[in-house]
């Protein structure tokens, strides 16, 4: 398996590659796998990156951003192998290396969004096209590939990302005393949240758009409060500090930075409702998250989020686009608000269609269709958290 980041950063794509690293991780604990068997190369991280929980030490080396080791190293070892996974689209030249010179290795590209979306140089289309076999992380990502690059539709799996098995889920759903003092909050005061990565150069996930309709929102919730969450850069920052101010919102709109992964959980619990109408969104994890922790969701529906959210089965799925549905959206679900019985609910269904452990099954009979795998999960290390609920 060949990623770039996989331990160092924290993002969607990242969270992708810890959790297919589990994966194989627990194959060869359970002996699917032999352990000579699977190697983890990363182009970015460095081998003291890497999080033990997820991927044994000796399986793995980063090469911190050494280019010229990493591409010698994975084509030498890739040539040993009979199965090549590419986590990215950028990684496609040392499978082309590697297909030019043993023709019959079985390579495999995951396939998350906008990367595979954009246009691509002929020599990459050609390679997908007759030699790649893609898993696709929606079906909307899937008839992407198809229309924009003519791939096979019988290249493509849809494997949809699932939660992390670390991620411990909640019993209760009371709003946390400590993010309602932090932000100066009443118990039963509406907040809507998002988290996102804030860039200026991804200009669609759709928070803009919740700022102004926050002044016609506030007028039937007078003390709503939008908390939008996310590592932003200096650009973004500025850009979404003048729209509240020009909506004059100041008081109700705050801007947190980056949450840590041991937050995340609370601050679903303390939102009544996360918002995210993207527009070009592959799958959005984040999604899954919120419902397993029991949180009401509203996303777009032109893209990757309508797996996420099961079709609308799992939550609301609008027009982007419009102002007037985001608005309906959120005051139907702060009026018919977020109960107990509502969150667990929420939880259960989201967890039965993204369990980790459906996932590891599904990722083991894509790589092996010809191989015996336990059928039962006791036959799997356990970790926490979706496992228990």
């Amino acid at each position: 398996m060949l990623t770039l980041h996989t331990f160092s950063l924290t993002g969607g794509v990242e969270k992708v590659c810890k959790i297919l690293a589990k994966v194989l991780d627990d194959a060869i604990a359970s002996k699917v796998f032999n352990k000579e068997n699977i190697q983890l190369l990363s182009l970015c991280d460095r081998s003291n990156d890497i999080d033990l929980s997820y991927f044994k030490k000796e399986h793995f080396k980063g090469f911190g951003y050494n280019r010229f080791k990493f591409g010698l190293v994975a084509i030498l070892s890739g040539l040993k192998c009979d199965t090549i996974i590419l986590s990215h689209i950028n990684l496609l030249p040392i499978a082309y290396c590697i297909k030019l010179l043993a023709k019959q290795k079985m390579i495999i590209m995951l396939a998350h969004g906008t990367e595979v979306w954009r246009n691509i140089r002929p020599w990459k289309k050609h390679l997908l096209q007759k030699h790649i076999e893609i898993w696709a992380v929606s079906e909307f990502t899937s008839k992407m590939l198809q229309e924009k690059h003519q791939i096979s539709k019988h290249q493509i799996k849809v494997l949809n990302n699932c939660l992390d098995p670390y991620l411990t889920l909640p019993k209760v759903f009371n709003k946390p005393n400590h993010l309602v003092k932090r932000y100066k909050l009443h118990q039963n005061q509406p907040v809507v949240l998002t988290i996102s990565r804030l860039s200026s150069l991804e200009a669609y996930k759709g928070y803009d758009l919740v700022i102004k309709t926050m002044p016609m929102l506030l007028k039937k919730f007078p003390n709503l409060v939008y908390i939008l969450s996310g590592q932003a850069d200096l650009k973004e920052k500025t850009k979404i500090n003048s729209l509240i101010k020009a909506n004059q919102l100041t008081n109700n709109v705050f801007l947190t930075g980056y949450i840590p992964a041991d937050e995340l959980v609370n601050y679903f619990l303390l939102a009544d409702v996360f918002v995210m109408p993207s527009k070009k969104e592959g799958f959005g994890i984040v999604f899954i998250e919120a419902t397993a922790c029991g949180c009401p969701v509203i996303a777009g529906n032109q893209d990757g989020s309508t797996d996420a959210l099961l079709n609308g089965n799992l939550g609301f799925l609008i027009n982007p686009e419009s102002s007037e549905e985001l608005i309906d959206a959120i005051a139907h679900t702060l009026t018919r608000g977020k109960s107990h019985d509502l969150s667990i609910a929420l939880q259960r269904k989201c967890v039965a269609h993204f369990n980790y452990e459906s996932y590891r099954e599904k990722v083991l009979e894509l790589l092996s269709p010809t191989l015996t795998l336990p059928r039962s999960r006791d036959a799997y290390p356990k970790g926490k958290g979706t496992q228990d609920v």
